[in-house]
C-alpha cells in the first residue's frame, strides 16, 4: 500500500471516529434536555407527549390537597390551569398563590405527574421562565378583554 493511500485511510478512520463521538454527545445532550411550558402551552398541545418537561406558573389558591405523602394542586398562568400530582416532600417555600416550577410528565388523563417541585426563593424571586410566561399570559388576557 502506498503512503498516500495509507494516510488517506487513517484520515478517513479519524473522521468516522470523530463523527461517531459527536453523535454520542448530541444523543446524550438531547436525552437530558428538559423544556419549559406554561399551562396554556400544555392545553394547546405544545408540550411533548411521554417526555419529561417543566411546567410552571402560580399555585392556584385553595387547590392544595394533601393525602399523606401525596399532594395535588393546580398550576395557573392566569389564562389556563393544569392539575398536578406529586409524591414526596414539598419545598418549605411552597405555598398557594406563589410561583412554582414542576418537572415531570403529562399523564394520559391530562394530569401532570411531577417528579420534582421547585418553589421560589424569596418574595421578589420568580423563575425567569415562569415570569416570562406569566407576563405573556397577562398580555394575552388583556388583549382578549379588549376584543368586543
Amino acid at each position: 500500500m502506498k503512503a498516500r493511500t495509507r494516510r488517506f485511510m487513517w484520515i478517513a478512520i479519524g473522521v468516522v471516529v470523530l463523527c461517531m463521538a459527536a453523535a454520542f454527545v448530541l444523543n446524550a445532550f438531547q436525552s437530558n434536555l428538559v423544556f419549559f411550558f406554561t399551562p396554556t402551552q400544555v392545553s394547546k398541545g405544545e408540550a411533548p407527549k411521554g417526555r419529561t418537561f417543566r411546567a410552571g406558573g402560580m399555585v392556584k389558591e385553595n387547590s392544595l390537597v394533601r393525602d399523606g405523602n401525596s399532594v395535588r394542586f393546580v398550576i395557573t398562568d392566569t389564562l389556563q390551569e393544569m392539575p398536578v400530582t406529586y409524591v414526596g416532600l414539598l419545598p418549605d417555600l411552597f405555598k398557594e398563590g406563589k410561583g412554582v416550577v414542576a418537572q415531570g410528565k403529562l399523564g394520559e388523563d391530562g394530569v401532570f405527574v411531577a417528579s420534582e417541585v421547585l418553589a421560589k426563593h424569596d418574595e421578589n424571586y420568580m423563575p425567569p421562565e415562569a415570569k416570562h410566561a406569566m407576563d405573556q399570559a397577562a398580555a394575552a388576557k388583556a388583549a382578549q378583554s379588549l376584543k368586543p
